[in-house]
């Protein structure tokens, strides 16, 4: 299509959306939210035609505006709390789709490499995890309950102290993106590591079905949350490194929001993960098919929230503009 017949096209779309930011009335979030998605889909497209143009430039003020308007602190409707995790958190995660196909690759190359390293150094799993832990382990195996240190600590103080650990690794993968992405991905393939030489560790005393029955009963929800985290630290790094054709700095201010929006909506799902660490994982000798239940019932939840269910509202939101179009 050329230049002008697409300007043809969409002029009088793009002026409605000019004037109702310039106007005073409280513009709905969910509008935004559209006008957000139909902006970004000719950003795309010019970007792709007309890198160059004024059109394109044009459009990057334009896109630029409506996020603002959509990510700016205000006082909002109290439906609002509910839309984050239903609408907005999702649609980031279709964006930013291939970044966290990027940290679940590093974590899982990362965690193989700790079963290799493990599997070709008896040493190595000591050098990971620790002397105390690995002996403590040990001393538990012998006495047979080798995942008796989930039954250690007081059911609350073990809730509270992992809820707010895994929170702050987060925000820590988050953070280190600033570090230009690789922080970040250091963070990631440390965490893949460690897994890796834990699980290799219980394989090696014939408990590696026993474990993963043990410690995926929360670890499914506390592991992909930390690869979402991961990729909001790739959100963060990216946008210094490759801003496309916005200004450095009006990429980082919208990769660090992003990013941040991706790391709050993990809260409720650490908190879950915490729970069941404290409070569920401690029964080690639960029965296989109720293990299996809350595991598989996680990575159930997982795949839909983080998969399936961003590409439903990506789409249905594009079928809705296309209709408005025609």
């Amino acid at each position: 299509m050329r230049e002008v017949t697409f300007l043809k096209k969409n002029a009088d779309k793009w002026k409605e959306i000019e004037t109702l930011l310039s106007s005073q009335s409280k513009v709905d979030p969910d509008k935004l939210a559209d006008l957000f998605i139909e902006l970004t889909d000719d950003l795309s497209y010019t970007r792709t035609f007309y890198p160059n143009s004024k059109t394109t430039q044009y459009l990057n003020s334009l896109t630029a505006k409506v996020h603002q308007s959509i990510y700016k602190s205000k006082k909002e409707r109290k439906e609002r709390f509910v839309q984050f995790w239903k609408y907005e958190a999702p649609l980031l995660f279709y964006k930013h789709r291939m970044k966290i196909l990027v940290s679940f690759s590093i974590f899982v190359i990362s965690m193989l490499m700790g079963v290799v390293s493990s599997a070709g150094d008896s040493g190595f799993v000591r050098l990971i995890m620790g002397d105390s832990y690995i002996n403590m382990t040990l001393e538990n195996i012998d006495k047979g309950d080798p995942l008796a240190v989930y039954k250690q600590m007081n059911g609350v103080d073990m809730f509270l102290g992992i809820t707010f650990n895994n929170i702050r690794v987060s925000f820590v993968a988050f953070m280190f993106g600033l570090l230009l992405s690789f922080g970040t991905v250091w963070i990631l393939m440390s965490n893949g590591i460690m897994l890796g030489a834990f699980q290799y560790f219980f394989h090696t005393h014939d408990l590696l079905f026993d474990s993963i029955m043990v410690i995926w009963i929360h670890g499914t929800l506390e592991i992909s949350s930390i690869i979402i985290a991961g990729a909001a630290g790739l959100v963060l790094g990216n946008s210094i490194l490759f801003p496309g054709t916005f200004s450095r700095i009006q990429s980082f201010r919208i990769g660090s929001k992003e990013g941040l929006k991706i790391i709050v909506s993990l809260i409720p799902i650490f908190i879950a993960a915490g729970f069941l660490e404290s409070f569920v994982t401690r029964h080690t000798g639960m029965p296989v098919f109720l293990s299996l239940f809350i595991i598989l019932g996680s990575l159930a939840f997982v795949i839909w929230y983080f998969v399936i269910y961003p590409i439903k509202i990506y789409n249905k939101i594009s079928e809705k503009n296309e209709s408005n179009k025609n």
